[in-house]
């Protein structure tokens, strides 16, 4: 650095110090971008800002710092609201830097001008113009402190265009650990923390429920160090999925919507049904996480942990817990090593034995569909193929709809803080890809296999020349089998019937991806699909594998098991499939 330097320098200077070495960009703004480079940190450049802001979401998933998304003022802005809706649902900190008007063009009509306060409101933390450059090192502190404090989430800065051009005075450049996140640790109420441990120490049938906050503050070892050293059974919603190791003997697998037949959740219901306190971590108990808040006992009393008191209390009464997991959960261990824990002993045995029964019944279950050689292809058979090839140093994303369904029930979960993810804040189609994206740049000696559906992945095929031109090694498989799968189902669970809109047309995905310059196989033959898979995977470099799957298949939730058994006491005759 010189003696002088712009605003721009300024605050590039002050990412690098805050751990930043990637940022998700199309060259705007561009003064900002140029400076960053300077200096060494990476653009990468998206070719559509839903799928930059998506890139970053992962990145800060994975990489436990802070994702940084830059973008033109209007239009271009616009398109960041999607991918922030998102992080602000999951908690996920994202700084989006937003190029803005000249300030003395403000409210002029100005080349795509436009209210970013207004558009930012509803899917921000915080979101400030900075008009001084006395004030750029304040703001863009106060943005990092705002992303990863409390309830982590996305934060917009605008910086309108002639700022960065300003002159700036030369600041020592301090090292401030702001970049990471959770940025602060507090435990909560130690007297509560105590009664909670008492609470599970003596409980018949306690069952822990682990959410999407575990991962967020890295927090899995710990869970695990209480599943076992309690003897705590522990279920996970899908975004709590890696929560624990799966293949644990007390872990019981996915709860919530999807515990429909062939998930293990249909045959552990029992075990939620029968609880006599509930612990749930991270959570925030909705919908899917719930299957419409109808999973829980009445009777069973909630412990509730959550960074986020407003969380807490939302849809049960709970003994309340407010602070961040891990250091909380560390609280509780060593509370509950203090207390007599005959009882959780007493019954682990058999809680074990029923696990492990529920396991082997759903083992069955699939029996009959999994080892099928059909063409078109099932996608429990394309899960199956792929489970076999991951281990805990794959990370798998998946796109919102049957394909996070698809993995969550059927991919197995190998380690404490097993990356398995999805967009389930929001739950948007098109973000699975460049998600996955993300994700590898936040830790490139992980494979990284994405998991789509072909009317998802129509939103984000130009990202393929990304991940070509950015030499990022991702597999992406994608379940075509030429419909919205999940919108036909629904609506014909519905209405008896459904629209026009469902059905594509034939699209060959593999010649989109070598126009990208990205190799691509088709597979139709189930018997091709593993050498198709693992030939993908070993290549290191970025791959499409398209699978031609069964129209008529649907996932394990809830919502088809209640229609089937209708439709099945309605005609004797029915086949089984959700479209009749």
């Amino acid at each position: 650095m010189t003696d002088s330097m712009t605003v721009a320098d300024q605050i590039a200077a002050q990412l690098a110090s805050y751990g930043v070495t990637h940022m998700y960009s199309q060259s705007l703004p561009s003064r900002l971008v140029l400076a960053c480079e300077d200096i060494g940190i990476r653009q990468v450049v998206y070719r559509t800002e839903n799928a930059g802001g998506a890139m970053a979401d992962a990145y800060a998933r994975i990489s436990g710092r802070i994702g940084v998304v830059c973008a033109q003022n209007g239009p271009a802005a616009t398109l960041l609201v999607p991918p922030m809706a998102e992080a602000l649902k999951a908690s996920v900190p994202m700084l989006a830097l937003v190029q803005e008007v000249n300030r003395n063009q403000t409210d002029k009509n100005a080349f795509q001008d436009f209210d970013h306060h207004a558009l930012f409101a509803s899917c921000t933390k915080w979101v400030r113009t900075i008009r001084d450059v006395s004030r750029v090192r304040d703001y863009v502190r106060q943005a990092f402190v705002a992303a990863t404090s409390g309830r982590p989430g996305p934060v917009a800065l605008m910086l309108p265009a002639d700022l960065l051009l300003e002159a700036a005075e030369i600041v020592e450049n301090t090292v401030e650990q702001l970049g990471r996140w959770p940025l602060d640790r507090p435990a909560a109420d130690p007297a509560r923390v105590t009664e909670a441990a008492k609470l599970l120490a003596s409980a018949k049938a306690p069952l822990v429920i682990a959410g999407g906050g575990v991962h967020g503050s890295r927090a899995a070892d710990s869970l695990a160090q209480l599943q076992d050293f309690a003897s705590l059974p522990v279920g996970t919603t899908m975004m709590g999925k890696g929560s624990v190791d799966e293949r644990h003997p007390l872990s019981a697998g996915l709860m919530g919507n999807a515990m429909g037949d062939r998930a293990t959740g249909r045959h552990t219901r029992p075990m939620l049904d029968e609880a006599d306190v509930i612990f749930l971590i991270g959570s925030r108990t909705n919908q899917n996480g719930t299957d419409g808040w109808s999973l829980y006992p009445e009777t069973a009393k909630i412990v509730h942990l959550d960074i986020d008191g407003q969380e807490v209390d939302r849809s049960y009464p709970a003994l309340r817990l407010v602070g961040d997991v891990r250091s909380t959960l560390d609280l509780m261990i060593s509370e509950i090593e203090k207390l007599d824990l005959s009882t959780r002993a007493v019954a682990r045995p058999t809680v074990e034995a029923q696990i492990a029964a529920a396991l082997e019944a759903t083992r069955g279950d699939r029996a009959r569909i999994i080892p099928t050689d059909a063409s078109p292809i099932r996608p429990e058979r394309v899960m199956a193929d792929l489970d076999a090839l991951i281990d805990e140093d794959t990370t798998v994303v998946a796109d919102a709809s049957y394909s996070s369904v698809w993995m969550n029930v059927f991919l197995t979960a190998r380690a404490p803080g097993h990356r398995i993810l999805a967009p389930r804040g929001l739950a948007g189609l098109g973000w699975g890809y460049p998600m996955a994206l993300g994700a590898k740049l936040a830790d490139d000696s992980k494979t990284v296999v994405a998991i789509v559906g072909d009317g998802g992945f129509g939103h984000c095929w130009t990202e393929l020349e990304t991940a070509v031109r950015e030499g990022i090694a991702v597999t992406v498989v994608v379940l075509n089998n030429g419909a919205l799968g999940f919108q036909k189902d629904a609506e014909h669970i519905k209405f008896g019937r459904h629209s026009g809109a469902v059905y594509f047309n034939d699209v060959d995905h593999c010649a989109i991806a070598r126009a990208c310059g990205c190799a691509a196989t088709r597979v139709s033959d189930p018997a091709e699909l593993t050498k198709a898979l693992s030939d993908a995977i070993a290549s290191k470099k970025p791959h499409l594998v398209e699978v031609i799957t069964d129209p008529y298949a649907y996932p394990p939730l809830t919502m088809f098991d209640v229609a089937l058994s209708k439709a099945r006491a309605a005609d004797p005759a029915f086949k089984g499939e959700v479209d009749g």
